[in-house]
């Protein structure tokens, strides 16, 4: 698998990833956090012109999709009902998502994301298990609570090269 920045001309398979991960949420018990829309066209068109779109490819197709940025982030800022692992620079990832064709690709995606910066934070919604199963496993603690500019709710996680 590779991993490079997405292009605009990516954008039709971003998207169809992304309707795919919207279907396979709901089917999970986790219909609302990304509802019917998100995320809209146009956060990805500005992710990909400000390149933290990122696309993991297989022989040529394009198999994953997520935003990578060296922080800081704003909805990170405060946390609730606990605390990050450390104050110290942090990469993001955001609106990761995988078409399921490869085993194993949501976690290339997150370790090559760990390799561009040992201190990571994500999050994630309360319904979305699989999500939280992934981040357990790849090595990202719980740290507490978020809130996203509109208010909802998010589980954030942390993953630091001191606390493995």
């Amino acid at each position: 698998m590779n991993i490079r920045k997405a292009i605009p001309a990516d954008l039709p398979v971003l998207l169809a990833l992304y309707e795919k991960a919207r279907t396979f949420m709901a089917a999970h018990g986790n219909p609302t956090q990304w509802g019917n829309a998100y995320p809209p066209v146009s956060l990805l068109e500005s992710d990909i012109h400000a390149k933290n779109c990122y696309v993991c490819e297989e022989h040529g197709n394009i198999i994953a999709v997520f935003y990578y940025h060296l922080g800081p982030d704003p909805t990170y800022t405060h946390i609730y009902n606990g605390q990050w692992l450390n104050t110290s620079p942090y990469g993001v990832v955001h609106r990761i998502t995988a078409d399921g064709t490869i085993k194993g690709t949501a976690s290339f995606c997150l370790d090559w994301a760990w390799k561009q910066c040992k201190n990571l934070k994500i999050d994630t919604h309360r319904n979305n298990h699989i999500m939280q199963h992934l981040l357990c496993k790849n090595g990202f603690t719980y740290c507490g609570i978020i809130y996203l500019e509109d208010g909802s709710e998010r589980l954030a996680y942390q993953k630091n090269e001191a606390v493995r």
